[in-house]
């Protein structure tokens, strides 16, 4: 995987620029709670999770960034991460009608919200815990640290992610 500094924290980056302000307030966020999260986690079904982290239990979460109702509601994949997390959340920024959101299409008895922008988050229905299987648990914190150790040796020595050969 060759993906040390991604899009998504990458200001200069061609990406949304408020899907980049919602993953930032959400790090802010989560970070003032002991939550530590990386953008752009490629996850084992193939998928990638905009922001993926872990809390001080050491619980995963996974958040869904939407900035656009098109998006939202053309997502169909988001099901898929479900299996990799104990808790799930949809990410958006304050201007977006979230009322898809409380359909039963997007489990609101499942799925929390954060609503954020570049400065701040705030949570605005809690995720429900779905617990992991242990097992599986300590696979995604291992694919989590492993990930982040990479990112991290990039950023101190560039010439490291060019040695990166792992799929």
């Amino acid at each position: 995987m060759n993906d040390p500094l991604p899009a998504l924290c990458d200001s200069s980056a061609p990406s949304s620029p408020a899907a980049s302000d919602v993953a930032r307030g959400i790090a802010r966020l989560f970070a003032r709670n002991d939550i530590w999260c990386l953008p752009e986690v490629p996850i084992r079904n193939g998928r990638r999770a905009d922001l993926m982290g872990i809390d001080a239990r050491g619980q995963v979460l996974i958040v869904e960034i939407k900035v656009a109702r098109a998006d939202l509601l053309g997502d169909a994949k988001w099901p898929d991460y479900l299996d990799f997390c104990d808790r799930f959340f949809w990410g958006v920024p304050p201007g977006l009608d979230r009322a898809p959101l409380e359909t039963e299409a997007f489990l609101p008895g499942t799925c929390g919200v954060i609503v954020a922008d570049g400065y701040d988050a705030e949570i605005l229905r809690p995720a429900a815990l779905e617990p992991l299987a242990a097992a599986r648990r300590k696979t995604q914190v291992e694919h989590l640290a492993r990930i982040a150790m990479r990112r991290h040796t990039a950023l101190l020595d560039p010439l490291c992610a060019a040695l990166d050969t792992l799929a």
